[in-house]
């Protein structure tokens, strides 16, 4: 081992973690409204609905094919299990720094449990577009759950998609379907959905999001091969459909296969370089395992730029082991030091305590460049 090297590496990020999704509170804090295009169309497939509270956003629901929305803010089943369009797919969640900023403002609160929300807002989120925000400053949910329409604004210089335009031609049959497969999933019904899936993509073969959540069904039930099948099927059927981009680095990830992550995450952020920044964090991981220590620097801190809700805490500490490689131990310190103080339970935080130990022994000065935002 090099003298210069940790004695550990950087674990793998576990999307479904303990601890990555929020605690809800108790009582039942019910909003509707609808989601629309700033054509005034609806979205042709399923918009996650995010509550953001201090800048942290947690996913709460999403629309129906109608681009409406019912949810409970504080109903944890409502929250999205998988839509076309949520973040970070199967695996949108939020810090854990939301969840105690919304039971903080929900224990203060000594009238109904709608004002615990009264200083968030309500926004969609669909990769590649920009979201209108709703507040719920002077809205009271118990009087009136709608809060109206929100809309999404098509984002300059940015191809992906997360909704895919084949989407939009599927025929009556192949969209029933698809849309009574969702409806398995979210129940955790994973043969049934395949089941309807297929049948979507034997009746529409350019279904580019029928064979998305194809693959996902069959990754639930561990067929990884016919899962990266069904992703490959979909990218035939529309290459600008970022998705699949996605799951297929996180099962390259998982089986480390580093070369296939980057590619995979390579390809994504080419399409969409905002709204992914878990993407970034797969990309700086895999070019680290590579040694590509300055590809792996420039994605973490891309990463870091990306991400203001500080939801991928773990881009901290890969970056700091970067830096350690490149012998730039003061901000190598300084982001694991940010990754502690943002996943203090973390799996890892053990690992990180003793590489940040060994860190703070080392006294060369590191050189003049520029440095990434530390999450604060």
């Amino acid at each position: 081992m090099p003298s210069g090297r940790l004695p550990a590496f950087v674990s793998i990020p576990n999307p479904n973690a303990p601890g990555n999704n929020p605690a809800t509170l108790q009582h039942p804090v019910y909003l509707s409204g609808k989601v629309i295009l700033e054509d005034g169309t609806a979205p042709a497939e399923s918009v996650a609905i995010q509550l953001v509270c201090g800048g942290n956003p947690r996913s709460i629901g999403s629309t129906d094919a109608k681009g409406r929305f019912d949810v409970d803010m504080n109903d944890r089943r409502q929250s999205v299990l998988y839509s076309d369009a949520s973040q970070s797919g199967a695996y949108a969640s939020a810090a854990n720094s939301t969840a105690q900023a919304i039971r903080q403002q929900a224990n203060s609160a000594a009238s109904p449990a709608s004002r615990a929300f009264s200083s968030c807002e309500v926004q969609a989120f669909l990769a590649g577009y920009r979201s209108d925000s709703l507040s719920l400053a002077s809205h009271r949910a118990l009087e009136d759950p709608n809060i109206g329409t929100i809309v999404l604004h098509r984002r300059a210089n940015v191809e992906g998609v997360t909704i895919s335009a084949t989407s939009a031609f599927a025929p009556k049959d192949a969209r029933k379907a698809y849309d009574k497969a969702l409806i398995d999933e979210q129940k955790g019904k994973w043969a049934d959905a395949q089941r309807e899936l297929q049948k979507a993509v034997d009746l529409y073969p350019k279904y580019a999001a029928a064979w998305f959540h194809l693959g996902f069904t069959k990754q639930a039930q561990n067929n990884v091969d016919g899962a990266r099948l069904s992703y490959a099927k979909a990218l035939e059927a529309d290459s600008r459909y970022v998705n699949p981009y996605q799951e297929l680095a996180i099962l390259a990830a998982q089986s480390q296969k580093w070369p296939e992550v980057v590619e995979n995450t390579d390809r994504l952020l080419s399409l969409n370089p905002i709204d992914f920044p878990d993407a970034w964090m797969y990309n700086a991981l895999a070019n680290l395992q590579l040694r590509r220590f300055e590809a792996a620097e420039k994605s973490a801190r891309q990463g870091l730029t990306s991400d203001p809700a500080h939801r991928y805490p773990k881009l901290n500490q890969i970056l700091g082991v970067i830096l350690v490689e490149k012998h730039e131990y003061p901000e190598a310190a300084q982001h694991m030091r940010a990754y502690l103080r943002l996943a203090p339970n973390a799996v890892d935080a053990d690992l990180v305590k003793k590489q940040l130990a060994e860190v703070e022994k080392r006294k060369l000065p590191a050189p003049v460049t520029a440095k990434a935002p530390v999450q604060q």
